[in-house]
């Protein structure tokens, strides 16, 4: 297990295709390896790969967030996969212990990622390793037209709010 450096964007790259495909979204990829290359360097995230007798086995890409309660960063893991010849070898489970440590070594206090409904194996995996959903919670995203539209419109109460 390593971190990732600017000459395994391609790598990455090509993990992020194969987790979309997994998961049925191949056609929501958008990203570049001019992007991820961007990321990497400025450290707005940092990825890991696992090898596997020498070969790559999967990656996990993760970022720092914050809670304003706790005044403390914490972990966000965007996307973990380990390629389906290399499953059941620990390497799920190598990235979390990995990841737990730079956590603990950066002074954060937690590590959040969220999973698929429908993803059963991984739901079970997160459970045996002591990871719990988070009760009274419901993510929400805004995203595509709607994003847009909010960005562009501009209403007497949104005003009053900037105004505040």
């Amino acid at each position: 297990m390593r971190i990732a450096v600017a000459d395994d964007t391609a790598l990455i790259l090509q993990f992020i295709r194969e987790l979309a495909e997994y998961e049925h979204l191949s056609d929501t990829v958008f990203i570049t390896k001019e992007t991820i290359l961007d990321w990497i360097s400025s450290r707005q995230i940092e990825v890991l790969i696992a090898e596997y007798e020498g070969k790559p086995a999967g990656f996990a890409l993760y970022y720092f967030n914050y809670s304003t309660f706790r005044g403390q960063k914490g972990i966000y893991l965007e996307d973990l996969f380990v390629r389906p010849e290399f499953r059941r070898h620990g390497i799920g489970t190598q990235f979390f212990h990995k990841i737990a440590q730079i956590a603990k070594s950066r002074s954060c206090f937690r590590l959040d990622w969220m999973v698929l409904d429908w993803n059963a194996n991984s739901i079970s995996f997160y459970e045996k390793l002591g990871g719990r959903r988070v009760p009274n919670w419901i993510m929400y995203r805004l995203q595509g037209d709607e994003l847009n539209a909010l960005a562009l419109s501009d209403t007497k109460e949104q005003r009053e709010c900037i105004d505040l």
